[in-house]
């Protein structure tokens, strides 16, 4: 049974290999035997980190942790291991974001690289790793953003071979000193997509003009603007003037260059969850220990009903973000071309965890007050990186609109299809909660009991096919995640399926705020049922936020009752984490039912998704008990 807070300096990192617990270790050393005086004063005065990359170089940390094996000659111990990056982006995230922040771009930056067939970039890649060499990811440009298919950086061929790349980047991290610098643009000589137009289904031959090169950020004609934050960590605008690319330079061409940049986000944004994970611990160790030691008015604080409560939904959500992310990295290393559902787990890591992270940062604002603002405090430097990561590698919007995708296939298993009868009953829009919810229940029920003969029938024997998988087992054994570099087309992603959500909520009936929540979620199958939304409603990016927001939160909860399971988690810690999810999707249930598109028919079958959670002063208490007998166990050496 796993309970309470990461502390690095107990941490053993006993589920890796030795080498990783070694590499692991020498880490929190590095920065444990510094301190937060240090700490606190590099970031103060935005010293480049070359401290930092020294040791790394030294220790040889990226080499062995970004090299694939396939790149790695020979050396055992290299390997692409997702299990183990995202436990080394937790570390980083607990002891500062510009560390997390070199590390992560690093990461992005060899995306193209790894996926490319180009031989010789792979290999003159992995040699500068093995230097200590870092590395950055050119997409954004300041003028369109995340429109890459309008990029400026244009690749003129050559007379001799070849192109020379002029253009600008912008928000591009490590852009200061990385030795290769993954850089999308566009030919000069080729058509151009109408972004405008983006939606339709494009041809192949489209993309011919786009592709992607390595730079390098010391060449004489790669000239470095400026770093466009107040920051320890360089983001870089920079253009390339008639810049040599050679054959030998290039990475990607046409569409698999598109390929390339949606397939590199998904590997490196999985990361951003892990970093939020790492900065949120550390920020609750200071909160309680500052808390539990105050006295006001004859009482420590944490003795107040506010900030039991503050405290409460902050540990929930805690203990809530670390479950899911450890499950994810499972999904994310069993994953091949046949189960991908792994997209949609990632984009909730990097969209819901992050976000979990900012509002635990506010509360525990709320209880420690101004001695967040103190200059001996690791709270400030979490403060703007949890704002901060929600809004990199995609806003939440966009990863919104990806998930969004998954939601057919991931609540309506081929056994829901009694279902759809719902939606030729009379009346059944704006039929009474208790008639609609029985006669939901009923169909639902049915068609499960029917599963084996609905398989039987041609046109569903694929559906259920495509619905069953193994059971995804705990992934911290020592392997390469190759697959990661070979995802393929990022289209189709409406036609992947997932197994059925149901028997995890199952097993977890007896906890009552599980089984409550469970009741909101056939609550929302009933509307999307019955008021599925409109073609226009299909276009209103805010109105499918509203619908997101509710459909998101049940794969969350999903990952973290599998590996609460896993782990033994004790129950009264999952029923306040789901006290805290069913107050959360009556929220999101009541902004659908304010929504000025939202139909009569969702406004009523929307107010069926609100609940009150089973309040259990006895399971309050031991929560809060909890939080408090933490104080004192950690404290970051000075």
């Amino acid at each position: 049974m796993v309970t309470g807070l990461f502390n690095p300096k107990t941490s053993e990192f006993a589920e890796f290999d030795p080498e990783t617990r070694r590499l692991l270790r020498a880490t929190v050393e590095f920065f444990e035997s510094r301190g937060k005086a240090w700490l606190k004063q590099q970031d103060r005065d935005r010293v480049w980190y070359a401290e930092f990359l020294e040791f790394v170089a030294q220790q040889r940390i990226f080499a062995t942790f970004l090299t694939p094996a396939a790149e790695a000659d020979g050396d055992p111990h290299k390997r692409w291991d997702t299990a183990r990056i995202a436990m080394m982006s937790k570390i980083l995230g607990f002891y500062g974001m510009s560390y997390w922040y070199v590390w992560q771009v690093t990461i992005l930056g060899l995306g193209p690289i790894w996926q490319s067939s180009n031989a010789v970039a792979r290999k003159h890649a992995a040699a500068l790793l093995n230097s200590g060499e870092i590395f950055a990811f050119g997409l954004s440009e300041q003028a369109h953003g995340a429109d890459i298919y309008s990029t400026d950086m244009v690749l003129t061929p050559a007379a001799d071979g070849g192109f020379t790349a002029t253009g600008g980047k912008y928000y591009i991290g490590n852009g200061n000193q990385a030795a290769m610098v993954s850089v999308f643009g566009r030919r000069g000589d080729r058509p151009i997509i109408d972004s405008a137009d983006f939606e339709r289904r494009m041809d192949d031959s489209e993309f011919d003009g786009y592709l992607f090169f390595a730079a390098d950020s010391r060449h004489r004609n790669y000239r470095l603007r400026k770093n466009v934050i107040d920051a320890q960590m360089y983001v870089a605008a920079f253009d390339l003037e008639d810049y040599p690319v050679a054959e030998q330079d290039i990475l990607h061409t046409g569409r698999a260059a598109f390929d390339a940049a949606m397939n590199t986000v998904n590997i490196g944004k999985f990361n951003l969850g892990f970093g939020a994970v790492g900065a949120c611990e550390h920020i609750f160790h200071e909160a309680v220990n500052h808390a539990e030691r105050r006295i006001l008015f004859g009482h420590n604080v944490t003795e107040f009903p506010q900030v039991r409560s503050l405290l409460a939904d902050s540990y929930a959500r805690l203990i809530a973000m670390r479950l899911y992310s450890e499950r994810a990295i499972d999904y994310m290393r069993s994953a091949h071309e046949n189960d991908r559902r792994y997209l949609l787990f990632n984009a909730i890591e990097k969209m819901t965890v992050t976000r979990q992270g900012q509002r635990i940062v506010e509360a525990l604002a709320d209880v420690i007050a101004a001695r967040g603002f103190e200059n001996d405090m690791y709270f400030p430097m979490a403060l703007m990186g949890l704002f901060g990561l929600p809004r990199l590698e995609g806003t939440v919007h966009v990863n919104m609109a990806l998930a969004l995708k998954f939601m057919a296939g991931y609540l309506f298993h081929p056994a829901d299809a009694g279902l759809a009868a719902l939606r030729y009953l009379p009346g059944a829009g704006i039929a009474p909660q208790g008639v609609v919810r029985a006669v939901s229940a009923g169909l639902g029920r049915g068609g499960r009991a029917l599963g084996p003969a609905l398989r039987a029938v041609p046109p569903l024997r694929g559906e259920f096919d495509r619905a069953t998988y193994d059971y995804v087992p705990i992934r911290r054994d020592v392997a390469d995640d190759d697959f990661l570099f070979r995802q393929g087309p990022t289209s189709g992603l409406g036609r992947i399926r997932f197994a059925d959500w149901r028997p995890v909520f199952e097993r977890f009936a007896h906890i009552p705020n599980v089984a409550l929540f469970t009741e909101q979620i056939l609550a929302l199958q009933t509307l999307l049922v019955t008021g599925p939304p409109t073609a226009a409603q299909q276009r209103d990016v805010d109105f499918l936020f509203a619908l997101g927001e509710l459909f998101t939160l049940i794969p969350y909860a999903q990952l973290i009752l599998e590996q609460g399971e896993i782990e033994g988690t004790e129950e009264f810690l999952l029923d306040q984490i789901f006290d805290l999810f069913v107050r959360e999707f009556s929220g999101h249930a009541t902004t659908l039912h304010g929504k000025p598109a939202a139909t009569r028919t969702q406004q009523r079958r929307a107010l069926d998704l609100v609940r009150r959670p089973v309040a259990d002063a006895t399971r309050f208490d031991r929560v809060v008990r909890q939080v408090r007998a933490m104080a004192g166990q950690y404290e970051m050496n000075p």
